[in-house]
């Protein structure tokens, strides 16, 4: 089956990628070719593109690794997919090395990510395993008032954070503190309150705080106002004025810069958990003595476990995780647009670009 189709190809760091025809070829067996209805620019992407974090697959590449689509072509042991609404994940994990048969998936030793180890999903059609693909009911979609291509995001900005609430074990009664309300950061505090948690968000914008209030967040607080220092002592003033714990906070960074980094660190209480979701080329200098003292710990989140999309899916489709405000669709023919407004965080909300 030859299937015509296009894609955004970056051929070198910061330079304009170019649009060129392709055919994504014909699956293998236990693959499967999804026509792409949507692809999230994610800060990773940005990351590859402006600030020369190396993809493990040389250039020229194209990037995304948010998507969703519909399954037009089926290898041998895929036909099962065959027009099938999906999402693809962001990691594809192998299931047969060690880390993957002990449950570890996020550990896998042959993980292949699109827009990374293979080509990503700003084009028409991707070829990929069909092993972890999410299939998406497009009934209760419409149910939730959202497109197919909306739920891209699903991919990585909600899977990410649903994968380190779920690890850091929060749950009813705690206070979670998110430090960046951004595209991940949001739908950290929507999460985290789902699990019924109480959730303090943290942000230099002030858009973005004004909205996540609507969202899930019983407090914020603007970083450009409050230093870290203060924002700790206004923390513990809630947590007493709500009867809540003042020890065993989990804090989830979620800004990807070395301030936030510092910032998180420094909110650090007894017992608590520090969870590193955002990415950063820069260098913080902290005490780690300070994990010693206060009996608490950090933790890595590097994607999420095939198995946790659907339950994170389904926070979506109930209505529990709100995605529509967070989220723009735009058209993939403007993709360089797209990504300097997204470096220049001219961007409210989260672009998903549609072909």
């Amino acid at each position: 089956m030859s299937i015509q189709a296009y894609r955004w190809v970056m051929k070198a760091v910061g330079q304009p990628m170019e649009r060129e025809m392709f055919d994504p070829g014909a699956p293998g067996p236990g693959e499967v070719v999804v026509e792409v209805a949507g692809c999230g620019v994610c800060h990773t992407d940005l990351g590859f593109y402006y600030d020369g974090v190396r993809t493990n697959h040389p250039l020229p590449l194209t990037l995304g690794h948010e998507i969703s689509g519909h399954v037009v072509a089926a290898g041998k042991g895929a036909g099962e997919w065959m027009r099938r609404a999906v999402i693809v994940p962001a990691m594809f994990q192998c299931g047969e090395c060690d880390p993957c048969k002990r449950g570890k998936g996020t550990l896998c030793s042959n993980e292949r990510m699109p827009g990374n180890d293979i080509d990503g999903g700003f084009a028409t059609h991707i070829r990929v395993p069909a092993r972890g693909l999410v299939a998406v009911d497009e009934s209760r979609l419409r149910d939730v008032g959202l497109s197919l291509a909306s739920v891209a995001v699903v991919a990585d900005a909600v899977t990410t954070p649903y994968q380190a609430v779920l690890q850091s074990g929060l749950g009813p009664g705690d206070i979670a503190i998110v430090n960046g309300v951004g595209g991940v950061g949001g739908y950290c505090v929507q999460i985290a309150r789902a699990m019924g948690a109480t959730v303090v968000a943290i942000d230099v914008d002030p858009a973005k705080l004004k909205m996540i209030a609507d969202y899930g967040a019983a407090l914020t607080l603007n970083a450009r106002e409050v230093d870290s220092r203060e924002q700790k002592k206004r923390i513990a003033a809630f947590a007493r004025e709500r009867g809540l714990r003042p020890i065993e906070w989990t804090i989830f960074e979620c800004s990807g810069t070395r301030v936030g980094q510092e910032s998180a660190f420094s909110l650090l209480v007894r017992g608590g958990t520090l969870c590193v979701v955002g990415f950063t080329l820069d260098k913080v200098e902290v005490r780690l003595s300070n994990f010693m003292a206060l009996h608490a710990r950090a933790l890595g989140n590097w994607g999420c476990l095939l198995k946790n999309y659907v339950p994170a899916l389904d926070l979506v489709l109930e209505g529990k995780v709100k995605i529509a405000p967070f989220v723009e669709e735009l058209p993939l023919d403007q993709i360089n647009e797209v990504f300097q407004a997204a470096h220049d965080r001219r961007l409210v909300r989260r672009a998903v670009l549609v072909p």
